[in-house]
């Protein structure tokens, strides 16, 4: 097995419009991905491209008046230069146009054609021109129920992904045997249970693939524009068999010359895109690979929709986000941020103007930069620059450096799994550690009397912001880079930076200095003509026998699963004390798994009144901030009233 290599590849996009927000997500994902990987000391091939061929491109030029190739290239620098903006570091970027991809597809297909898992035949059936799809007769059972119409026959069929109006075409065409590889595809996905992440998507495509796999049209005789069908020149390859194998043509498949490229990077370590095409992925594509002799790609990273109210963001639905004049408003690491921690892998997260403000205010300058500002700040006004690890750590700052290594090791787990906004919420929850620590010791009160007591909470602290800036890295390189120079820490050239990672090391020398504002914040919502005001709304102030009424305590975790059918909620089993052991339901499994919260002391109100949720009485409800817990002192112990 190949451990030294790591090959992520982004869906290729349509080149009908510039690349909106959900386009950028999927790629800076996959950024993120490559930059964890190459900070590990791996070799890295990051792939993503512009999918060029099918009726929407061919259809769309036309309005336009150009030719299809014409049109295509006009996009693609607003993709290169977008990708540029973000920082995005990709390695290739394929078009499906390049002459190499067209022969290398025509490859696979005539080996196919050749053993018989390709065969000409008719279609009849209904067409998504913007999805690019054909509409199977389940999906078009599963809009109308119980219709005794026959699919052919029926007068009308939406998408299921876009839900709009498809047409009715037949036509002669080629078909891939998709048939028969049903068994062996649920065999491959009963054998590989974390194939892809969340779990959910894979349950959705066994009981899609349980329900019986046609075979599948890939040429179309009515369209032009596309790879020509090797020895049948009235078809076209229709668009799956061509956008799918970008991921090995784009890595020597089909040339003679590049035949180890191929074999070194393949499979793929993490394929991402998003729900709406995971049926293309993880149904055809692997049957495709199967056929081909080809491993399967270790694990689809399948993401939710960014939306905007109730909508998915998309260009054809016209709700699309700029993001060139959001990194002009805020700062392009600023939006890599919130895409990262506020974006959801497991579900559709809702966009917001306000929620990015409130990122950078709260988060970005509170919580990290007015960190390194106040701690800088104390340096050079005490003349300690110069940091050196204490010979003897006292048990608070061996505590902190106890969370540091705890939490690059949790973090780099979840990465690992795909679920970086939960690895970004660890080193979150460790930033809020370091703050603790910071106001905790005063070191504005040590200088004068205990010098040696204050230059080892300033140590403490610089070595826990370079574990932390180094672990955020990949989300916020620029920003990041500037922290790591603010300290005296030099990036290597390679990026690898496995001796802070692996080792949590608190004896090496570093140079601390002040640096202008690292997160500058904003004092209201900018895009006002896009957000309606708030109400005005009389306070509906609380007195303090209100506050009163509330019994809050300290509770420790001792058990916690996930709800089936809810997309949403954890149950806890959570330690009272003397007060007793209770059942608690928290709608917070956006953010954390069971594996995070077991063992954990939270604050929870225990004097509701018990609740049904999901069937099952849930008595109490645990209280959070922004997707973290509310914690206290490990020395408080189970069942203190909080006051």
């Amino acid at each position: 097995m190949k451990t030294n290599k790591f090959y992520v590849t982004t869906p290729i996009y349509y080149v009908t419009a510039a690349p909106h927000l959900g386009s950028l997500y999927s790629t800076l994902l996959a950024d993120v991905a490559a930059r964890y990987h190459r900070m590990m000391g791996q070799e890295v091939f990051f792939l993503t491209g512009t999918d060029e061929h099918g009726q929407k491109v061919a259809e769309a030029a036309k309005k336009a008046d150009k030719n299809p190739k014409e049109f295509v290239d006009g996009f693609i620098e607003s993709y290169t230069s977008m990708w540029k903006l973000y920082e995005i570091e990709y390695t290739k970027f394929i078009r499906t146009t390049d002459q190499y991809h067209v022969h290398a597809v025509q490859t696979w297909i005539s080996r196919l054609l050749k053993q018989g898992d390709i065969y000409k035949g008719a279609y009849t059936g209904w067409y998504c021109t913007p999805c690019e799809t054909f509409v199977t007769e389940k999906d078009q059972k599963d809009q109308n129920p119980g219709s005794a119409q026959g699919f052919a026959e029926a007068r009308e069929v939406t998408c299921p992904s876009c839900l709009r109006p498809t047409n009715q075409i037949s036509e002669e065409c080629y078909f891939f045997r998709l048939s028969a590889y049903q068994d062996k595809l649920l065999q491959f996905f009963e054998q590989h249970s974390d194939f892809i992440t969340p779990k959910e998507r894979l349950h959705e495509v066994i009981s899609f693939v349980k329900d019986g796999l046609k075979d599948l049209s890939i040429s179309r005789t009515t369209v032009s524009w596309g790879i020509p069908f090797p020895g049948d020149s009235k078809h076209v390859t229709y668009v799956w068999a061509d956008a799918l194998n970008n991921y090995i043509t784009a890595i020597g498949y089909g040339r003679p010359e590049t035949e180890k490229d191929l074999h070194f990077w393949w499979p793929a370590d993490l394929q991402i895109l998003g729900k709406d095409i995971v049926r293309f992925h993880a149904i055809y594509w692997p049957a495709f690979l199967m056929a081909s002799g080809l491993e399967m790609p270790k694990k689809l990273l399948v993401h939710g929709w960014i939306k905007v109210g109730d909508a998915k963001m998309s260009k054809s639905l016209g709700n699309a986000v700029d993001p060139r004049s959001l990194a002009a408003l805020y700062g392009v690491d600023q939006i890599r941020y919130y895409l990262t921690r506020k974006m959801a892998i497991t579900q559709d997260s809702e966009f917001s103007i306000a929620d990015i403000e409130q990122c950078i205010n709260s988060e970005l300058a509170d919580d990290l930069g007015n960190l390194l500002n106040r701690c800088s700040t104390l340096a050079e006004k005490y003349s300690y620059t110069t940091i050196q690890g204490s010979a003897s750590w006292s048990p608070e700052s061996k505590k902190l450096q106890e969370q540091c290594a705890k939490m690059i090791q949790e973090s780099l787990s979840l990465i690992e799994q795909g679920f970086f906004y939960r690895a970004v919420n660890h080193v979150w929850e460790f930033i809020n550690h370091v703050n603790s620590y910071f106001h905790a010791s005063e070191p504005w009160k040590l200088a004068a009397g205990n010098p040696a007591k204050f230059q080892e909470t300033i140590a403490a602290t610089v070595y826990s912001l370079r574990a932390i800036a180094v672990m955020l890295w990949p989300v916020m390189p620029q920003k990041m880079e500037m922290l790591l120079e603010s300290i005296g820490y030099t990036l290597p050239e390679d990026k690898a930076m496995i001796s802070v990672i692996e080792n949590v090391n608190w004896n090496d020398s570093l140079t601390i200095k002040k640096i202008e504002t690292l997160f500058k914040k904003y004092e209201k919502i900018m895009e006002e003509k896009t957000i309606p005001a708030a109400p005005q709304v009389e306070v509906n102030y609380a007195s303090i026998e209100d506050f009163a009424k509330i019994d809050l305590r300290v509770g420790m975790i001792f058990q916690c699963e996930i709800v089936e059918k809810s997309d949403k909620l954890l149950k806890l089993q959570v330690d009272f004390g003397d007060f007793g052991k209770r059942q608690i339901f928290s709608g917070m499994r956006k953010y954390f798994t069971p594996e995070d919260l077991i063992g954990k002391q939270a604050v929870f109100v225990v004097n509701f009144k018990p609740r049904m949720m999901m069937g099952m009485p849930s008595e109490g409800m645990m209280l959070t901030a922004d997707g973290a817990l509310v914690t206290v002192s490990s020395s408080i112990p189970n069942g203190a009233q909080v006051r």
